[in-house]
């Protein structure tokens, strides 16, 4: 392996102080390392690869623009091996990544997607009008009960019944254990001991839910796809290029893939989207102006969501300034040049989507959250990118920006927010992900007609 001067400069402290402080004080530990290195620095943690940091959006776009097989996304992603399974489109790299990825785009574009803004309106509706009226509650919770459901109605196509009921009840005991516990990332933690440690006990429940998904296959298969339009009809009738059908363990792995990035990540946008509305009364007085004109008295519907320009900038500026997780990563199957940096074969290049985010070079008054500005330019795919870039952007992200919109249209038009009193927020750690804390509590009043 390469000697250490062959990566950016990064702290000095051991390993095991920086995995804990990219653990506990992700946030901070970024801000100080590039206020003190530059655009690019290196950090190590135990039993990982070397991660180099790059904020440029010039070498942004060579990580970007690379040739996949040099700089693999795959393996930089096995860190999440264990919960999505080997077969996930998060952990492929070349033909096998093309391959899934092909069989997996056609239900997320095109009007096949907008079949799903009238199942999306109607959950959220359901869910907003259980909310408590004049007392405070978490805020973030309800947006994981109704992205879930999304993706178990949408995805999985499973209808109101004991079925759906059992699988989420599983699913929402293994995400909530997961993100309470996001040391268990670390390999020398991942050691299953059953019930008598953390990680046994998560296994666990990824073995009770992998039978109810290939319990569901099978039904599935025996029932047919006639009158049938969610994503894991289409997949079970998809074929390769060689005719081929996806295996029950490639759905298992593609399926969980769909429904822990896809629930977790929307959810927690919503959440912090909310924040800001309720932060800002200004933006929150000029969404709903939108929301008047655009889609009136009556229920948003799938024909309006193009149309909600304002609302569409006020969650791009939310994801600038909030985005869900760091930072993506390449690792690096030989030598290569980026940034103007020489690094070996072996380190992790990751473009930090937080730093990139908040660059006053790129970005004019970087702090401030003004949505106005995603209205009046249009910012490349190496200065803005939530949903990761290149030709692994983000597969489902276009079905989140529409679920987020009908999402919080729905809310809008149903309640009245505000922040519950006493609360200052803080950025916390959910598994991978950065969410506000204690849930983003709010209190809800019904808005008036």
């Amino acid at each position: 392996m390469a000697s250490s001067a062959a990566v950016p400069r990064g702290p000095r402290t051991p390993a095991i102080v920086q995995v804990a402080r990219w653990i506990r004080q992700p946030i901070p530990l970024m801000e100080e390392c590039a206020a003190r290195f530059g655009d690019a620095f290196t950090l190590r943690f135990p039993g990982f690869p070397r991660l180099v940091f790059f904020s440029a959006p010039a070498a942004i776009k060579e990580i970007f623009t690379a040739d996949p097989d040099d700089l693999r996304a795959g393996e930089a992603n096995v860190i999440i091996e264990p919960l999505v399974g080997r077969n996930s489109l998060l952990l492929l790299d070349g033909a096998r990544h093309h391959r899934e990825r092909r069989l997996l785009m056609p239900p997320f574009h095109g009007e096949r997607m907008r079949l799903y803004g009238n199942v999306m309106r109607d959950i959220a509706a359901g869910v907003i009008e259980r909310w408590p009226i004049g007392t405070s509650f978490p805020v973030h919770p309800e947006m994981q009960r109704i992205t879930l459901d999304v993706i178990l109605r949408a995805v999985l196509g499973l209808e109101e019944g004991p079925r759906l009921t059992l699988i989420r009840e599983r699913l929402t005991r293994m995400i909530t254990f997961g993100n309470a516990n996001p040391r268990l990332g670390l390999p020398f933690l991942q050691i299953d001991l059953g019930r008598f440690n953390a990680w046994g006990r998560l296994m666990g429940l990824m073995r009770e839910i992998d039978v109810l998904l290939f319990e569901e296959f099978a039904r599935r298969r025996t029932a047919g796809a006639e009158g049938r339009d969610d994503i894991l009809t289409l997949l079970l009738d998809a074929r390769d290029e060689q005719g081929q059908a996806m295996t029950d363990v490639e759905l298992r792995d593609e399926m969980l893939t769909l429904l822990l990035a896809g629930h977790e990540t929307s959810a927690t946008t919503l959440a912090w989207v909310t924040h800001r509305l309720v932060r800002h009364p200004d933006v929150l007085a000029h969404v709903r102006d939108e929301l008047a004109r655009v889609v009136g008295a009556g229920p948003v519907a799938p024909e309006h969501v193009a149309q909600l320009e304002y609302l569409d900038a006020t969650i791009k500026e939310t994801m600038r300034l909030n985005p869900i997780l760091p930072a993506v990563g390449r690792a690096l199957a030989q030598p290569s040049r980026l940034g103007g940096i020489d690094l070996p074969a072996g380190v992790v290049a990751a473009p930090c989507i937080y730093l990139t985010h908040r660059r006053p070079d790129v970005w004019e008054d970087a702090q401030r959250f003004d949505p106005e500005r995603f209205l009046t330019r249009k910012p490349g795919p190496y200065e803005f990118f939530p949903f990761g870039g290149g030709t692994r952007h983000c597969l489902g992200a276009a079905f989140a920006m529409y679920e987020m919109k009908i999402v919080l249209a729905e809310m809008l038009q149903r309640v009245e927010l505000r922040s519950a009193p006493g609360y200052t927020l803080r950025v916390t750690r959910r598994g991978l992900a950065f969410a506000p804390s204690e849930g983003m509590p709010v209190v809800a009043e019904r808005h008036a007609a």
